[in-house]
């Protein structure tokens, strides 16, 4: 399903021999403290928030009878109204543009929820189903009708929606104008038919005899034992997903956030409309108060903390967020799937694509998309006392290195990389580095406390230490970190999880001040496919790939 650009490809070192047993076992321990670390993190939440007792959703006429269902269901559930206003999908959506008030709009196509957002009446937007345009007759079809031509037939009375308040009107126009139909049919229906403006009143028209045709939905079609439906392929392209999307005007976006997720739970709405003739997208499952695993890079932690704060707030969920080294990470992840435990992330944030674009890790999420990057920095103590200028400089006698360890963590991995590249790793392995650490976090404090002479870290961890250390630029395309985002293929809330890295995707100012480099150039690009079970992601235009550079380095 949820793919989130193209994947980065690059030139991966092997990595020598098998892992050892003190690695299985710290791997095991890890699962252990992750789970421990979760637990206790549920136990310190608020269980609800954003509690009310009614919500006013705009719903378009062609959804009424499931809704009405989902509506009843979840006032029994939750004790929560739900106000539904009935009417075109055009018409609502000139009464939320003057109005301002309500709290959902379900119109009948995502092209009203991408209008009411891109004019900002609308934030949030999750699909629910799908549906498409087919002429309707009655029951053993008297008229003998077959195709779009029939309908200009002069004793054809036809019924269709009005494409100014109906998107099922809007969606056979489009098509009928394409296939040029829509002139022929628009003058017959004005002279001898009739627009109407809801679907459900096109299908009555045709249901008692009014008219002997018109344009419906399937799923409306299915909804009306008196009714057939017929395919036509001048219809084809029309298909249109039912949105529904939380509106800026609304005093409660946690409860009315929480009843569209029941809307579009697999496991409660989505029955609804799958029993009347819609086809549901395979939506997340239903909890009241989702719970998330997040495994991030240790240097992503300060750009995240307060995207993912603001996110648990409006949506009434918790993201236990677990930050670490990625070799530790991608640790824990082997040993929750070889030992079939519970405790798998829904979402993973890299240090680096060098420990997400590896097996079989990569197997196990879609594809990334490039957030943002940071530099590989030499940190040395303030004033440089050593007089410490480039990587060579490191390998001087008596010169005390600390370095990431490149089986735990990224920065480990990429300083290998990198002094590999530069002739010099074994060397400073055998004369200077005092220590490796097991996450990029811990690398600084070395400098600062008078422990080494300089670290290789990201220039993101040394920001919060500027006065206790000096930076020192490393003059190579691999002394960089791009830090990719990804959903797991195995996420019960993958939609959940689109909207955390949509809520990414508008938080550049958090990475910057975190002295990130914004990496996504199109924001705008970032909006929601269809269904997580056609393994595509948020579609963010990715960035330049950081390893296309690396691949022309001997």
């Amino acid at each position: 399903m949820w793919c989130i650009g193209r994947r980065l490809v690059f030139q991966q070192r092997k990595r020598s021999g098998a892992a050892n047993l003190v690695y299985v076992l710290l791997a095991a321990v890890l699962v252990i403290v992750a789970a421990l670390a979760v637990a206790l993190g549920r136990l310190g939440r608020p269980a609800l928030k954003g509690k009310t007792d009614r919500l006013f959703v705009f719903c378009a006429a062609g959804v009424r009878q499931p809704m009405e269902r989902i509506a009843k269901a979840y006032e029994q559930e939750y004790g929560v109204a739900i106000q539904l206003q009935y009417g075109g999908s055009s018409t609502l959506f000139s009464q939320i543009k003057v109005g301002k008030t309500g709290d959902l709009y379900l119109p009948g196509d995502d092209s009203y929820t991408d209008l009411a957002h891109q004019q900002g009446l609308v934030e949030e937007r999750i699909p629910v189903a799908r549906m498409r345009p087919v002429v309707a007759v009655q029951r053993g079809n008297p008229k003998r009708i077959r195709g779009i031509e029939d309908l200009l037939g002069p004793d054809v009375r036809v019924a269709l929606g009005n494409p100014e308040q109906t998107a099922v009107g809007r969606a056979a126009r489009r098509c009928l104008e394409g296939s040029g139909h829509w002139a022929g049919l628009q003058e017959r229906v004005t002279r001898s038919g009739v627009f109407k403006p809801t679907v459900p009143e096109v299908a009555n028209d045709i249901k008692l005899g009014s008219v002997d045709a018109g344009i419906i939905w399937d799923a409306t079609a299915s909804q009306y034992p008196e009714l057939e439906a017929i395919e036509v392929p001048e219809l084809a392209s029309g298909e249109a997903e039912i949105t529904v999307g939380l509106l800026t005007a609304s005093r409660q976006p946690t409860a009315a956030l929480r009843f569209a997720r029941y809307v579009a739970a697999r496991d409660r709405g989505l029955r609804e409309f799958a029993a009347l003739g819609y086809r549901p997208v395979d939506g997340d499952k239903w909890a009241e108060v989702p719970q998330l695993t997040f495994f991030a890079g240790s240097v992503n932690r300060r750009s995240l903390e307060p995207i993912i704060k603001k996110f648990e707030q409006r949506e009434g969920v918790v993201i236990n967020t677990i930050y670490n080294g990625c070799g530790i990470l991608t640790a824990q992840m082997r040993a929750i799937r070889d030992n079939q435990q519970s405790g798998f992330p829904d979402m993973y944030m890299a240090c680096d694509v060098y420990y997400l674009d590896i097996d079989p890790i990569r197997d196990w999420f879609q594809e990334a998309v490039n957030v943002s990057h940071t530099d590989i920095v030499i940190a040395v103590q303030k004033g440089n006392p050593k007089g410490i200028r480039s990587l060579v400089d490191l390998a001087r006698p008596g010169i005390r290195l600390v370095i990431g360890q490149p089986e735990q963590c990224t920065i480990g991995a990429l300083t290998r990389q990198l002094l590999e590249h530069e002739g010099l790793y074994e060397r400073l392995l055998a004369h200077n580095v005092v220590a490796q650490t097991a996450s990029s976090a811990m690398l600084v404090p070395n400098v600062t406390t008078g422990s080494a002479d300089a670290v290789l870290a990201y220039y993101t961890d040394t920001l919060a230490e500027r006065d206790k250390l000096d930076v020192i630029p490393i003059d190579s395309p691999l002394a960089k970190a791009v830090q990719p985002f990804a959903i797991a293929r195995s996420s019960e809330f993958k939609y959940l999880a689109r909207r955390l890295f949509e809520t990414i995707v508008r938080s550049r100012e958090c990475f910057e001040s975190a002295g990130f480099i914004w990496q996504l150039d199109d924001t705008s690009g970032a909006t929601p496919v269809t269904s997580p079970a056609q393994e595509e992601a948020p579609q963010a235009k990715p960035p330049a790939g950081k390893r296309a550079a690396q691949a022309t380095a001997p």
